[in-house]
């Protein structure tokens, strides 16, 4: 279902954030540079990349299963559950 997302501008920002840590980390590897802290950079960008899955995970609940289960599309469901499986990986 495509729609314009609530909080677009909020996604896009957090993904921007994630691409300049993972830059940063890219930068890190070419520099030599400790294992120790490129682990941590690495786990800053996982974690803002899985805080952009909740943001659309959140008006994807709000916004498309509402409304489909309101138009009785239980099927939405089903592939909730299949982009939660791939999601999490």
């Amino acid at each position: 279902m495509e729609h314009q997302h609530e909080r677009a501008e909020a996604v896009v920002r957090r993904l921007s954030r994630a691409i300049g840590h993972l830059q940063a980390v890219k930068r890190m590897v070419e520099e030599g540079r400790d294992c120790a802290e490129v682990l941590t950079q690495l786990a800053a960008v996982k974690s803002a990349i899985n805080n952009v899955g909740k943001v659309i995970l959140q008006d994807h609940l709000e916004h498309c299963i509402v409304e489909a289960v309101q138009q009785g599309d239980h099927g939405a469901l089903d592939e909730l559950n299949s982009a939660i499986d791939r999601f999490i990986k």
